[in-house]
């Protein structure tokens, strides 16, 4: 009997390491050129063009004064990586071998010794192929064509016609970050590379997916909708306990992804938890964030309610599109479901809002019959599709289809669902409007501040220090930007004389502003259970509604913010 024993344990070893993975990373030795010139140029992987030109001295900083005008050209052009590698025969002799980009952004053709192997179409998807048959034991050639998101996506739109999907620019038609093409706080840096790791991987025995997974211990999530005398509420119950909601909106890091690290990871989080935070929201006009922005708020004890990356716009609803997102979404709820720090999933930012409040019909001369297909194409991918996706693939946590439930023009924004109020601001309604505007959970508001002096003076000059000189306007990217300032300055009794008291006093205004709303909505407790001011952080050096700049500069609003925020919520004011 031990006799068996013991070989039957043998056996079990023995396929153990026979199954065991192995991985050689292919992050080293790449370099990169534009497709129709001859000169490679060194690359470092994971990166992007842009701060490969950089690198190389062949392009100006784009955060720099007005440089973002003079980088335009990058975005038109492919570009082309390379890299040649030898494969150990201990590799090489696995039964399977498999080439895994972790991030390729967007357009991408891959070669491997000649052999297309690889056709990529969203920056958000791990790219695996079966390249046994390709794979040599020296001088392998990778070879991946990018090819222009821009030119892509404009031919994309007029293929469409004379169908129009409304949207502020034609990012809606490409899988990849929507803020690349710009928004009312970023730059228009439409990049390419290989923005995430790249490996080999090699195994003998049949690869079987793990269909079980580590589901987060001691936490169970529950969103709360329930009809009440004047509405729905909405609040989260952790383990069965209400829990008021102290937070911001999260957007990317940087314009250029590979330069955020873990530690700015940790540096921004780590400031968003000393400011008494405990939830952000991954904006859906971003990114699925790394890997390491999870680790770090499952750690710090920071819940993150997470968009899918839709934002503003109204996608299409063709089944190669269709089946091209729903790849996306299975790739990322796998990779990010056992992380604790996930309380939600929420289908889209502002998509249903805009549909119905902003009058894209009349703007874009829309048919009936038109408004008919994109409604339903919005239907089958937010309210058939993705929660079915996440029931299946999670099944532990809510959905919800898009944020804001309502628009901030809406009554019923302030008595069911979540809003994102933005009479003050957008609307130029006074500050003290937020006493009366109180949801049931607020998930966008702000006002916006300009960036730190020390920002100020590593992007610009003495000679750019007013705000109507070219490189102020360039780091301001709302339309109407500083004319509201200007109105909330005047509004609140502020004359500034110089443009350094403009930045001062500008900070002073911000201040006030998540003072009052954040102190409405705690004080409003249990109608009100959450407060999610707009945005915690930038992308880039910017005048924005941020509290920490983008070199991680507080303003004076992150230390208000800080102080509100420690104030405990009584527990005879959260829901019984």
């Amino acid at each position: 009997m031990r006799t068996a024993f013991y070989i039957l344990i043998c056996i079990a070893i023995h396929f153990s390491v026979i199954a065991q993975e192995y991985s050689m990373p292919l992050n080293k030795g790449w370099k990169f050129k534009e497709t129709t010139s001859q000169e490679w140029l060194p690359a470092i992987i994971p990166g992007t063009v842009h701060t490969d030109l950089l690198k190389n001295r062949r392009i100006h900083d784009p955060f720099y004064r007005d440089n973002e005008s003079k980088v335009q050209w990058v975005s038109q052009k492919d570009w082309e990586y390379q890299v040649s590698f030898d494969v150990e025969k201990s590799l090489l002799s696995k039964k399977h071998l498999e080439l895994v980009f972790e991030g390729l952004d967007t357009y991408a053709d891959v070669y491997l010794n000649d052999r297309l192997i690889l056709q990529a179409n969203n920056m958000f998807r791990t790219w695996v192929v079966d390249v046994k048959q390709f794979v040599r034991n020296e001088k392998n050639r990778l070879l991946v064509h990018f090819y222009s998101a821009e030119h892509k996506v404009d031919s994309l739109a007029k293929a469409a016609l004379p169908l129009v999907r409304p949207s502020d620019n034609n990012r809606h038609y490409v899988r990849k970050a929507q803020y690349h093409f710009g928004w009312d706080w970023g730059p228009r840096l439409i990049t390419c590379g290989i923005w995430r790791n790249v490996k080999l991987k090699g195994w003998d025995l049949p690869e079987t997916e793990n269909v079980s997974w580590k589901k987060p211990l001691n936490n169970k999530i529950e969103l709360i909708q329930k009809p009440d005398s004047v509405g729905r509420s909405f609040y989260f119950t952790v383990n069965g306990q209400p829990v008021f909601m102290k937070g911001a909106n999260w957007i990317p890091a940087d314009v250029f992804l590979p330069r955020v690290t873990k530690a700015k990871y940790r540096e921004l989080l780590v400031a968003a938890k000393e400011a008494n935070i405990n939830m952000l929201r991954v904006w859906g006009g971003g990114i699925y964030e790394d890997d390491a922005f999870y680790d770090q708020c499952d750690s710090l004890g920071i819940m993150v309610w997470q968009d899918f990356m839709f934002a503003g716009a109204m996608y299409p609803g063709d089944d190669a599109f269709m089946e091209n997102v729903k790849q996306e979404v299975i790739d990322n709820i796998k990779r990010l479901r056992h992380h604790h720090c996930i309380v939600v999933w929420c289908g889209n930012n502002e998509m249903d809002e805009a549909w119905h409040n902003w009058g894209w019909q009349k703007q874009f001369n829309i048919s009936k019959e038109d408004s008919t297909l994109l409604w339903n194409d919005y239907k089958k991918l937010f309210q058939e599709m993705l929660p079915q996706l996440v029931q299946e693939y999670d099944g532990t946590r809510p959905y919800i289809s898009t944020s804001p439930m309502h628009g901030w023009g809406r009554k019923q924004s302030m008595t069911e669902g979540d809003s994102h109020y933005w009479g003050v601001w957008w609307g130029l309604e006074p500050i003290e409007k937020y006493k009366e505007k109180v949801p049931r959970f607020m998930s966008e508001y702000g006002m916006q501040a300009m960036p730190n002096w020390e920002t100020i003076t590593r992007f610009s000059l003495p000679q750019d220090w007013d705000t109507s000189s070219v490189v102020m306007k360039v780091h301001q990217k709302h339309p109407t930007g500083y004319r509201n300032l200007a109105v909330y300055l005047v509004q609140n009794g502020y004359k500034p004389a110089t443009f350094k008291a403009f930045v001062d006093a500008t900070q002073d205004i911000q201040k006030k502003a998540l003072a009052t709303a954040i102190t409405a909505h705690m004080d409003a407790a249990p109608y009100c259970m959450g407060t999610l001011f707009w945005q915690f952080n930038d992308c880039w050096p910017v005048a924005s509604w941020s509290v920490v700049d983008y070199y991680g500069n507080k303003k004076k609003a992150y230390y208000t913010v800080k102080q509100l925020f420690k104030q405990p919520i009584k527990k005879d004011k959260l829901p019984k």
